[in-house]
């Protein structure tokens, strides 16, 4: 009998069936529980990712931190630095703190990497390394490059 023809039964899959999730259940909006399985692939907790993805991930959430906390934060050392020289004095030391510093080198990793994983996705629009194995190694290198540019900023910074 084709599948789409089957009757439909409420009591649930058929005896001896083993749900794809395992014995977890999938949980309801009100906090309840549904007696249909979990999909396997849909736990988050087993997902594996592969190289290329993450640094899209990456990508996307460091140029997302950067506008919202990044660019404000910016302007507002731009606009105490001008305002006058005791303004200035006064950020010099804010951001001669360790804790500051660290803030600073962790927005450098994320511009160098937004930068680096950027011109890998200028590339792959001009389809240079779409295999899979050149874009594992760009993957590779943007992170590489990303913690070499960020590392040397912080070195500049202590």
């Amino acid at each position: 009998m084709p599948l789409l023809e089957r009757p439909m039964s409420a009591a649930g899959p058929p005896q001896g069936a083993r749900p794809l999730g395992g014995e977890r259940r999938a949980a309801t909006l009100d906090g309840g529980h549904t007696s249909r399985p979990r999909p396997v692939y849909l736990d988050l907790f087993r997902i594996r990712m592969p190289l290329p993805s993450v640094v899209s991930f990456l990508h996307r959430l460091t140029g997302a931190l950067m506008l919202v906390f990044g660019i404000p934060l910016l302007l507002a050392g731009v606009d105490a630095s001008l305002a006058s020289p005791d303004a200035y004095a006064s950020l010099r030391a804010m951001l001669a703190h360790p804790l500051a510093k660290l803030v600073l080198l962790g927005f450098a990793w994320a511009f160098f990497h937004h930068l680096a994983a950027g011109v890998r996705h200028l590339l792959l629009d001009l389809q240079v390394g779409v295999d899979l194995e050149p874009a594992r190694r760009s993957s590779v290198v943007v992170f590489v490059v990303g913690l070499a540019l960020a590392l040397a900023v912080g070195a500049k910074l202590w």
